[in-house]
């Protein structure tokens, strides 16, 4: 599994948020009142995330006083971490396109408490791709000196 790329996160997210940005200029009337439920459940799923990622490095880095890590556990969570990843970058860009639409309306009381929910669940998506990529991170397995004698080898090749 390769890392992943910040530039397809960016597009991503961008992506998404100029689509549902046209989007919602058409159809914002028939939509029901954003919950805003889900910002504390991104940062929350943030939180576990970075917790998760805080002690994974250490027993990846075999820290005293920690137990060292199934390799199979720590490539679920680098999946875990890729995939929450994604998903927080089509969330937020769709909040985020929904917000900037929303940006222009904020003298009415509904779409003013829809662009904050939408705002403040753009920004908890973007804590969730912050924590899902140190997560990533922290799975990494350390070089080791033979694996810095091996890329000696192979640039002089």
């Amino acid at each position: 599994m390769k890392p992943t790329r910040i530039a397809v996160l960016a597009a991503v997210l961008i992506g998404v948020a100029v689509v549902v940005w046209a989007v919602v200029r058409f159809w914002y009337t028939s939509l029901p009142l954003l919950p805003w439920t889900m910002v504390p459940s991104l940062l929350l799923l943030a939180l576990g995330e970075l917790y998760t990622a805080f002690f994974t490095r250490a027993r990846i880095q075999h820290k005293p006083g920690t137990k060292p890590i199934e390799p199979l556990v720590a490539a679920r969570l680098a999946a875990l971490a890729k995939a929450s990843s994604h998903a927080a970058a089509v969330l937020a860009g769709g909040f985020a396109g929904m917000a900037v639409f929303l940006a222009s309306s904020l003298d009415k009381p509904s779409p003013r408490r829809d662009f904050f929910v939408s705002g403040g669940t753009a920004l908890a998506g973007l804590a969730l791709i912050g924590a899902a990529l140190f997560l990533e991170y922290a799975c990494r397995v350390p070089k080791g000196p033979e694996d810095e004698d091996d890329h000696r080898h192979a640039s002089r090749a």
